[in-house]
């Protein structure tokens, strides 16, 4: 073997094993929950204001037990409804998916009809002209100031 296909070889090995020792390791955790959560408590929601929601509270896993995570307001979001927290069961394990705003297929969006201006809009001035309301004489020589 000659000597420079050799070297290029031993080149090649040594970058593609740097390559690989190089790349992350994607770890990822996984958590089974075989415990099923417990039944929501009741909240009674406060009057909203104008343009908020409620999302009501649920029950998250902490560490080896759920705990309560009491409800709030939200921003509404126009055409979109909040769908709460709930908790999903797959064979013997439970999954939680947190709230989230979803398209609302009810949401059907309303122009705001325009004005129709009159056809003979006068720009706010009088009948009689631009801001002179007596022909134009400003109250000299009409048949009233005599």
């Amino acid at each position: 073997m000659n000597h420079n296909n050799v070297v290029r070889s031993l080149l090649l090995s040594a970058v593609l094993a740097a390559s690989t020792a190089a790349l992350p390791a994607f770890a990822q955790v996984s958590i089974n929950i075989n415990i099923a959560p417990p039944v929501a408590q009741y909240e009674s929601a406060p009057a909203m204001a104008p343009g908020y929601v409620w999302a009501p509270g649920y029950w998250a896993w902490h560490t080896d037990r759920y705990i309560w995570v009491r409800g709030h307001t939200v921003a509404q979001r126009v055409g979109y409804r909040w769908e709460p927290d709930r908790w999903e069961q797959r064979g013997n394990s439970y999954y939680r998916h947190p709230g989230n705003w979803a398209p609302d297929a009810s949401y059907h969006a309303v122009k705001a009809k325009k004005e129709k201006k009159p056809k003979h809009w006068d720009k706010g001035r009088g009948n009689d002209g631009p801001g002179q309301g007596n022909s134009g004489k400003h109250g000299k020589g009409g048949k009233h100031d005599r």
